[in-house]
């Protein structure tokens, strides 16, 4: 009886890994947004105030909302919020949703780390918060109450108490309006800072073109309850005011009915120092 060799590997067999192995790996599909109106319609008896609204806001991504006062971007905030029902329309959010407003809302009666920690549960509450006002720069005010607090420090607990509920979508409503300009400018930097480090989807509503400028990816312009404009910012932060940034303003501001002289062919301010965010008493606000 003769022992037989083993058939020989097909010449198919022998190449299938080098077939799969360059096999080009097919690009991931885009993340769901974080928001997404289609149809959107909000009205109060006859007064239309949202008007078939579409909108998309991408994972990350820093939106701000300009208008006129009447134009509707507060209703479109509390819907986005939860705070306005939205029952029977095409409406996505996420269940993790934070809302700084333009006072700080802090209960006088509560230090500053309960007023962080306002509906959190569990045993690590006061850490978490404490961790929450270190970000803020304000670790050292954790048993401080309220009224002790400055513009700008309640303003930043405003902040940390949003944050330590790490939401997938902040709303920013108008929460710079009532402070100085020094002010103003540092809470503007610390507000990239912490969007850079916790990446929440963010939507700002603001009266300030400047400011929606200097902080946003896209500016959305709000009138009579439709997206009337959409503007790109592909300036590089920090943000100057140079030629770029006056071009995107003068546009903008046509769009609110707002007109100004060109600055064309004028040599473009710095701003207030090399590489600095602008402070905005210049800054054109839209009521």
């Amino acid at each position: 009886m003769s022992l037989q060799e083993p058939p020989a590997r097909s010449s198919r067999t022998s190449r299938a890994p080098s077939q799969t192995a360059s096999r080009v790996a097919e690009p991931a599909a885009p993340a769901p947004p974080t928001v997404r109106l289609k149809g959107f319609t909000r009205r109060f008896g006859d007064n239309v105030v949202i008007d078939s609204l579409d909108l998309t806001i991408a994972p990350g991504e820093f939106v701000a909302l300009l208008g006129a006062s009447g134009s509707g971007k507060t209703t479109l905030l509390r819907t986005l919020a939860g705070l306005d029902s939205a029952a029977g329309q095409d409406v996505t959010t996420p269940q993790a949703r934070a809302v700084v407003f333009q006072d700080a809302r802090l209960l006088p009666w509560k230090k500053v780390w309960r007023n962080i920690a306002l509906g959190l549960d569990g045993a690590e509450v006061r850490a978490r918060a404490q961790a929450a006002l270190k970000e803020v720069g304000l670790g050292h005010r954790l048993d401080a109450w309220p009224a002790t607090l400055s513009g700008g420090e309640a303003q930043r607990t405003a902040l940390a108490r949003a944050l330590v509920r790490e939401p997938a979508l902040l709303l920013l409503d108008e929460p710079f309006a009532a402070l100085d300009a020094l002010t103003r400018l540092k809470m503007h930097d610390l507000v990239l800072s912490l969007w850079r480090e916790h990446r929440p989807s963010v939507l700002l509503v603001t009266h300030d073109v400047d400011e929606a400028i200097a902080l946003a990816d896209r500016v959305l312009v709000l009138d009579k309850g439709k997206i009337a404009a959409e503007e790109r910012i592909p300036l590089s932060r920090p943000r100057q005011v140079d030629a770029a940034f006056h071009a995107i303003r003068r546009r903008l501001l046509g769009k609110l009915g707002v007109e100004i002289a060109s600055t064309q062919g004028a040599t473009p301010s710095p701003g207030p120092h090399p590489g600095a965010l602008i402070a905005f008493p210049i800054g054109v606000t839209v009521n």
